[in-house]
Parts: C-alpha cells; sequence; structure tokens
C-alpha cells in the first residue's frame, strides 16, 4: 500500500473528485446531467420571454385600440360640446332677435342672452381645448364657423331692422371672411397667430354688438355709437396687419424653398 506512487493517488482522488458528490457516478454522466439542466433552464427562460414578448405585443395591440376608442370619442368632449352649443343658439338668437317684428324689448333682452351665452361659450371653448388637450379636427372647422355665425347673425339682423347701418355690417364680415380665407392661402407657408390686437377686436366687438341688441336709449344709446366705432377702428387696423403678416410669410416661405435646393447641391 505505501508503494502507491503519489501521483497515482492523486490521479485517484481527482477521479473521485469529478465523479460527483460523495465520490459516486461516472464523470460523464454528471457533466451529461449538468448540460442537461443548463438546456433545461435556457429552454424555460426562452420559453418566459417569448411569452413576454407576447404579452407585451397584446398589451400594445390593446393601448393601441384604447387610443383609437378615446380619439373616436374625444369628439365629444366638452370644448366641441360648447362649440356645438354655440351653433345651435344662432337659429334661436335670429328667433329671438326678430320676435314682435324686432322692437319689443323683452324679446331684444332674450336675444341678448342668447348672444352673450355664444361670446362666453366661445371665450371657454378655445381655452378649454388647449388646457387639456381637447384640440380636434372638428374643433378646428366648427369653431371659427361658431364664431362667424352668430356675429353674422347679429350683425346682418340689426342692419335688417335699421339700427346699424349696412356698411358697417360690410366691412366687419368682409374683414372676417376676407381674413379667414387669406389664412387658408398661406397655410402652406406657416400659420398666421391670433395677435393681442385681434383678440381685443373680438372683445369690443361683442360688446358693441351687445350693445346694439339690447334696446338701450339715452346715455347708453350714444356710447354704443362709441364702442361700435372703436371696434370698426380695430377690425380694419388688425385686418391690414395680418394682411402684413400674410405677404411676410409668404415670402420667408418662398425664400427658404428656393436657398433648399442651393443647400443641397453645395
Amino acid at each position: 500500500m505505501t508503494g502507491i506512487p503519489a501521483s497515482a493517488a492523486g490521479g485517484s482522488s481527482a477521479a473521485r473528485g469529478a465523479s460527483g458528490p460523495g465520490g459516486s457516478g461516472p464523470p460523464g454522466l454528471t457533466g451529461a446531467r449538468a448540460a442537461k439542466g443548463s438546456s433545461g433552464q435556457q429552454a424555460a427562460r426562452n420559453d418566459a420571454d417569448t411569452s413576454g414578448d407576447q404579452e407585451g405585443a397584446r398589451q400594445a395591440r390593446g393601448g393601441k385600440l384604447t387610443a383609437a376608442a378615446v380619439n373616436q370619442a374625444s369628439v365629444w368632449n366638452v370644448a366641441n360640446l360648447l362649440t356645438m352649443l354655440r351653433l345651435l343658439l344662432v337659429p334661436g338668437f335670429v328667433a329671438l332677435m326678430l320676435a314682435e317684428g324686432g322692437y319689443d324689448p323683452a324679446w331684444r333682452s332674450l336675444a341678448w342672452a342668447a348672444f352673450a351665452i355664444a361670446m362666453i361659450t366661445d371665450l371657454f371653448d378655445g381655452h378649454l381645448a388647449r388646457t387639456y388637450n381637447l384640440v380636434t379636427d372638428f374643433g378646428k372647422i366648427a369653431d371659427p364657423i361658431a364664431d362667424k355665425a352668430i356675429m353674422g347673425a347679429a350683425l346682418i339682423c340689426l342692419s335688417g331692422l335699421g339700427d346699424l347701418p349696412w356698411w358697417v355690417t360690410v366691412v366687419i364680415l368682409g374683414r372676417e371672411l376676407g381674413i379667414t380665407l387669406l389664412r387658408f392661402l398661406v397655410i402652406r407657408y406657416g400659420v398666421i397667430p391670433a395677435s393681442r390686437g385681434g383678440k381685443l377686436k373680438t372683445l369690443t366687438q361683442g360688446v358693441a354688438v351687445g350693445m346694439y341688441v339690447l334696446a338701450l336709449t339715452g346715455w347708453l344709446a350714444t356710447l354704443r355709437y362709441w364702442v361700435m366705432a372703436a371696434a370698426i377702428v380695430l377690425t380694419v387696423v388688425t385686418g391690414l396687419d395680418y394682411v402684413r403678416q400674410a405677404i411676410v410669410l409668404r415670402r420667408r416661405g418662398i425664400a427658404e424653398r428656393r436657398a433648399a435646393p442651393e443647400e443641397a447641391q453645395g
């Protein structure tokens, strides 16, 4: 026993150690078991990854469907409902304005209430749409139509009843329709933003027309004349400013388009 070389003893011990725990079992079998276990773990991880990918795809599809449902339902948000209310108020306002020949103070007061509600909703629907991200294609189209409809109906009724000269109605409505058309013509070059003067013009027009809708007498009747004069001045001045902005925007857009090919060639 003492004659066994140390190297042989060491080799035997190494062989036993390689055979696995307790020194039992052939070394090759233990390695196969380890490889099999590793393959099983890898397969389990692959299955888990596949399941995770499938679940992620299902969630993505569900998210897209949910987003589509929200976009479809967004047409009926509060901002658009206020715009629809303003459109519905137009025929009601006209009916109240022309009731009893159009000169009855009580009916004119009701017509003023309808006009006031329309103007107030005009202030709120745009603010709500921008603040709470409720901007929709319907709102972009319907909101300016509702604005022009209620103001145009009031001006035409007042001129038809003889309370307001026709030239005033032509100037205001001509400016509004002209600027709207101008915006569409230059939209390829950019958007003309609403200016402070334009917002002040809208407010002054609303106050002036509202005062004319009411059957006012005395100094209030004189005051409404000057408020309307201020509205006309703002209407013309802001209209000319929008024309200037449109010309500058168009020239800039044309210059940028001409410069783009030159930069590409250079």
